[in-house]
Order: C-alpha cells, then sequence, then structure tokens
C-alpha cells in the first residue's frame, strides 16, 4: 500500500482527501434498489452490532490522528455523519450498516487478559496478557496509529512491557506501525536461536515463514500501476459522505501516517509451539490464503483462537481490485476446517485482524464453518460451470450464494464480491482465455472504440439512445457505450458525463465498500479530468525499500529495464556483495538480465565488489556510489546496468486513454 521511493508496495498511502463536489443525487431506480436491501437481509438482527460493541472499555469522543508535520494520519470523526441515522438513498443500506459498525472505536476487552484497539487504523491491534508483560498481535499500518493505540491501553493498563510482537501475515496493515510500539534497538538478534532470543529480554518479534520475502517483494514488483489502482479500490482521494467514500469492508480505510518494516528475528516454520513468557502459543501456517506468508494462533491459557484475516466477518478478495496474484480458494477454506478441527473443542472466542471478534463455541463453529463453506463454494461452483463450459463472466453473472449463505451478516459482499471472486477462480484455474478465438488478440480499446463509433454512425443518436436507456435504470450497459464514446474521442464531456452518471448511480447501488469507491473514482475522474496527481507518499516508506534482498534489487532492475532499449547493450559481471557473502553472475542479452548466484570461473567484463546498500543506491540512479566500489575491468559496466531503467509513470489514465 506504501510507496518506495518511485514505486509502491501493495496498499497506496495518500496524504489527504478531496471532496467529489460534483456528485448527484440518487435516481429514483437506484432508491428504489437500495430501499429492497431492507426486504432482502434481516436488519433487525443486531447479533454484529452486539459483537461490535461488546467488551467496551473506552470510546474517546473523537479519533483524530496526526503526523508529526500536520497531517491527518486518521479520522475516524469524518465518518459521524453515519451514527444512528438512517441510509440515505445514495448509500447501499447494508454497506451503510457496515461503516456504522466499523465507527465504533476504542479499547475493547476480547476477554480476560486479551484487548483490542478497534477503529484506530484500517486493522487491529491485540494485546494479550503474558505472565509479566504482553504480547502484541499486529501493530496497524502507521507509527502514529499504533503510538494512539498503545497510549489507550497505557491509560488503562500502565506502561507495557513487551516480550514479543507477532505478525499474522505480510500486508503493511498489519506490520506498518512497529515504530509506533517499539524502537529497532529494542528487538532481539535475529543471529541467536529463539530459546536464547526469549532469554535476552529483547522483544521477540515473530512472523509466518516467508514473511519478510512476500512484505517487500508481493507488490514491489507491479508496485506502481497498484498504487493507481488502489485510489480507485480504496477511493482513498474521496471525503467519505453519503455521495462519497464510506467503510471498505475490512475497516473505514487507509490510515496516512509513518510506515516501518522491522524484520523478524524469528520465521515460524512449522505448526510449532512456542512459549512466551509462561505464555503457550500454538500456531497454524496458513499459506496461499489471504496472504502468501499467513498464520493462526490458538492460545490454551485464553481458550482463545486468533484467525489472522482468514475469517474477518465479510467475504474477502480471492483476487483485489488494485491488482494482486489470485488467492486460493480452496486453501483457505480448507485452513478455515483445519483449525476448526484443531481447536474448535475448546474455544470460546475467536478474534482476528480486522473487524470484531465471535464468543461462544456453538456460534464459533457455526461462523467458521460458513466462512470455510463460502470460499468452497465459490471455487468448486466455479469449476463446476467451466466444466459446463460457461466463461467467467457468464459464472459470475448467473451463479448466487445458497439462500442461507448469502443472509449471513458476516459473509456480506464488503470487501470482496462473488462476481469478481468467481473470476478470479476462473482466471487460478483456466486463465484470461475463453476459448473463444475472436478473444486471442483483440484490438486495442482505443481502435475497438473508434471502429464502434465508425459503425454506430451518429454519436449524437447513440448519446440520445443512452440517455433515454439511463432514465429506465439500465446503467451498466448506459456506462459500457458511453465508455466506447470516450475512448473513441476522450473530449467528448457529453458522453464523459454520461457515463459518469452511470457510474455514480452504480456506486450509490453497491454493497461493497471497494466497488463503491471504484465506480465513484471513475465518475469523478470522467467529469473533472485525472485525480492521481493529488495523491502523496508516506514517510517512513524507505524502510521496507532497506529490506529488499540482493535477487530482489537485481530483479527490479530488470523489471524497470526498457528491454528494448537495452537489446544491443550486453554484458557480464561477476557481483561480489561484500556484507552478505553472495556472489552473482550476471549477464545481459537481448535485453535480458539473467543472474546466477553461487560462485564462477566463467571470465566475465567487469567484476564489482560492494555492499547490498551499495547496490541499492545504484539501483535508484545513484551512479556516483560506484566510485566508493571496488570494479575491475570494463568499468562501464555497472552503469550500464541501470542506465535503461524506465522512469515510473504513477499517474496513467484508468476510465480514459
Amino acid at each position: 500500500m506504501n510507496k518506495i521511493n518511485a514505486f509502491l508496495l501493495s496498499f497506496l498511502i495518500l496524504f489527504s482527501s478531496f471532496a467529489v463536489v460534483s456528485a448527484k443525487e440518487a435516481t429514483e431506480h437506484t432508491a428504489a434498489a437500495n430501499a429492497a436491501w431492507y426486504d432482502m437481509l434481516d436488519f433487525g438482527d443486531e447479533r454484529e452490532k452486539e459483537n461490535a460493541l461488546r467488551g467496551l472499555i473506552e470510546a474517546p469522543e473523537s479519533v483524530v490522528i496526526y503526523r508529526d508535520d500536520g497531517v491527518t494520519a486518521w479520522n475516524v470523526d469524518a465518518f459521524a455523519f453515519v451514527r444512528d441515522a438512517e441510509a440515505p438513498d445514495t448509500v447501499n443500506p447494508s454497506l451503510w450498516r457496515h461503516t456504522q459498525l466499523n465507527t465504533y472505536a476504542g479499547l475493547f476487552e476480547v476477554t480476560d487478559g486479551i484487548y483490542q484497539v478497534r477503529g484506530y487504523d484500517m486493522a487491529n491491534a491485540t494485546f494479550i496478557r503474558t505472565d509479566n508483560g504482553w504480547i502484541v498481535f499486529d501493530v496497524l499500518m502507521c507509527k502514529e496509529d499504533m503510538a494512539a493505540a498503545k497510549a489507550l491501553m497505557e491509560k488503562h493498563f500502565g506502561p507495557l512491557d513487551v516480550k514479543a510482537v507477532l505478525y499474522s501475515h505480510s500486508h503493511i496493515d498489519h506490520y506498518g506501525g512497529i515504530f509506533g510500539l517499539i524502537n529497532e534497538e529494542d528487538a532481539a538478534d535475529a543471529s541467536l536461536p529463539l530459546d536464547e532470543q526469549l532469554a535476552s529480554g529483547k522483544v521477540v518479534v515473530l512472523a509466518p515463514q516467508g514473511f519478510l520475502e512476500h512484505a517487500v517483494s508481493e507488490n514491489l514488483y507491479a508496485g506502481p500501476a497498484m498504487g493507481r489502482r488502489a485510489q480507485y479500490q480504496y477511493g482513498a482521494l474521496m471525503e467519505p459522505g453519503e455521495t462519497g467514500r464510506m467503510a471498505i469492508g475490512i475497516g473505514l480505510g487507509q490510515s496516512v501516517g509513518t510506515v516501518g518494516l522491522l524484520a523478524p528475528t524469528y520465521e515460524v516454520s512449522s505448526n510449532e509451539t512456542i512459549v512466551i513468557d509462561g505464555l503457550e502459543i500454538q500456531f497454524q501456517l496458513t499459506p496461499g490464503t489471504e496472504a502468501p506468508a499467513e498464520m493462526n494462533a490458538w492460545f490454551p491459557r485464553y481458550k482463545g483462537l486468533w484467525l489472522a484475516e482468514n475469517c474477518t466477518g465479510t467475504m474477502h478478495n480471492i483476487y483485489t481490485l488494485r491488482g494482486a496474484q489470485v488467492r486460493d480458494a480452496a486453501a483457505w477454506a480448507k485452513y478455515i476446517l483445519e483449525a476448526e478441527y484443531l481447536f474448535g473443542d475448546e474455544v470460546e472466542v475467536v478474534f482476528q485482524s480486522h473487524n470484531w471478534p465471535h464468543w461462544g463455541n456453538e456460534t464459533i463453529h457455526e461462523y467458521m464453518e460458513d466462512t470455510a463453506a463460502v470460499y468452497q463454494y465459490i471455487n468448486n461452483q466455479t469449476l463446476h460451470y467451466i466444466n459446463q463450459g460457461m466463461t467467467s463472466a457468464e459464472i459470475s453473472r448467473t451463479l448466487t450464494l445458497p439462500d442461507r449463505l448469502n443472509k449471513v451478516w458476516y459473509t456480506r459482499q464488503y470487501y470482496g464480491t462473488l462476481s469478481h471472486n468467481i473470476k478470479a477462480v476462473y482466471q487460478r484455474y483456466m486463465g484470461w482465455y475463453d476459448a473463444n478465438p475472436v478473444n486471442l488478440n483483440p484490438l486495442m480499446p482505443e481502435d475497438t472504440a473508434k471502429k464502434w463509433v465508425e459503425y454506430l454512425g451518429d454519436v449524437d443518436a447513440v448519446l440520445e439512445k443512452a440517455r433515454a436507456d439511463f432514465e429506465k435504470g439500465e446503467y451498466q450497459w448506459v456506462a459500457q457505450i458511453t465508455k466506447e464514446l470516450v475512448f473513441a474521442d476522450p473530449t467528448n464531456q457529453a458522453a464523459r458525463d454520461l457515463c459518469a452518471d452511470a457510474l455514480e448511480q452504480m456506486g450509490y447501488q453497491a454493497e461493497s465498500g471497494p466497488w463503491r469507491s471504484a465506480y465513484l473514482m471513475g465518475a469523478w475522474e470522467l467529469r473533472e479530468g485525472n485525480q492521481a496527481e493529488k495523491e502523496g507518499t508516506n514517510p517512513g516508506r524507505e524502510n521496507t525499500i532497506m529490506a529488499m534482498t540482493v535477487d530482489m534489487i537485481l530483479t527490479y532492475i530488470d523489471i524497470m529495464t526498457d528491454a528494448k532499449a537495452a537489446q544491443n547493450d550486453d554484458f557480464s559481471l561477476k557481483l561480489n556483495i561484500t556484507d552478505t557473502g553472495e556472489v552473482f553472475r550476471v549477464i545481459r542479452r537481448d535485453g535480458v538480465l539473467m543472474v546466477y548466484k553461487g560462485e564462477t570461473e566463467i571470465e566475465t567484463d567487469c567484476s564489482m565488489s560492494c555492499a547490498r546498500l551499495q547496490l541499492l543506491a545504484l539501483m535508484n540512479g545513484n551512479v556516483d556510489v560506484t566510485g566508493n566500489m571496488k570494479i575491475e575491468g570494463d568499468e562501464t559496466v555497472p552503469a550500464r546496468m541501470v542506465k535503461y531503467m524506465t522512469p515510473i509513470n504513477r499517474n496513467f489514465n484508468i476510465i480514459e486513454p
């Protein structure tokens, strides 16, 4: 979510919000569509509201958190308009209700000995008492929010003696706030065995196997594109409001404070049991579920089961709209059921990194089984209809959840949706191609649009028909046809405005927070132009880039290199990394950088010895750093290796060519 110098990690963080001043009212069709939700779902069932409020210790009257430079890092007060109010016609009432529950911010008791600060960031910070101190499970997205959460805990429990920090998985909203809790010098020595770390008096930092690799690289390689797309998914440029941004399913939105990364001192590599200051923790690794590296944890003393982001009180993403590798829905279901089998006989409370806990053994079994059933259903029923010859578009438009599951509040589609998750499963098993040869090599969108306009003839007549369909409430079709007119001629403001109007109404009707954000961002940019320049980077991003391994650095150089421009500039390089002891043979041929790890006697054009951070500086364009390296042979090779790296375009268009 963050940028690293010229590129971004998984989730984009934005400095500030900007109101969409051109928003329109809901049409009668949208008002009727939203009103129908009251008949579809049981709004009288307030069990989730009771869970969201249970154990409340303190709910501060105001939750606005600032950075040192005065920028607002987090603002719950901006959502005050939803409190004790009925949903307006411009908001899906189910999403309105979910947003209300996410505004309950403060300190909560999960059970005697386990406490959560919720509503202080997109994720939760969980504090668990040991014999003589505390462990903290997940540390929010930014330093400022975590410091505020810590302060709220200490107000009620005194100074926290933190024995360990646990990262549940490799997404930044769970580790980025680490320096609001501890400093780097507080951490145990990662070179020591775990038992020596635990005995050292320092803070042990635990994470699942593969955490560091994925925390740095998962969204690094496609970071700029993910960052721009995240503006649509999370709508962070928009102000919260009845015609603006609402909750995103796993919280109120993204914080914009100072991010950091403190590498784990120990990665849990199996389903092992670890005792920290007298507190026994049984870990269950769940790789390939919501994150490539993720883990659940069982606390026998408290009969409490930590479910990370595998169960979150909403349908999650098998595919996330900002872009990411498709997740394994079958494995996701399997690990939830495995957790239920391992710990379900004794569990009295399940708690997680987003939204609120659930209590009671019978309720917990139902909660876990329902969640697992949804992911397994999406996976297996998509495969069922694939084998009936249906395409992803056909399946996503026809398949619905079983009636009971469709009405369960904690599996509603506030974050992920059945529609785009079905398409994700299709992509995982079948890829992008629907087997129709017409779709093997289609024209560019602009060229397709121009041919549409050529065939349609009178654009004004097309717009007139589209306006008539808009009045009928056929918003998806209106958006599709006017999109073609916009791509054929981006200066056609009438087409832009009508497309925006259609997207806006679909946004007002959306139950998914990200879908609402995407529709409304598209409408905004059609009316007022590209808003990407309004974004900004968040401080502290250098902490993550500093964690790149040499392999990642070399891979990133190749990704960012214009291979066609470099195709006639071949070289070979022996690279000695002095501080890690690693040796690489690097060759470029036909513009492709190929890397071989290990000692080699093969003669190369150049031999370069440097520290990892010097190579990192070279990757960032600091060619002068080579003056401090030991270079033998062709001294031009290091500079040529990074010469063709292309400047990043972070502001590319989405809703127009």
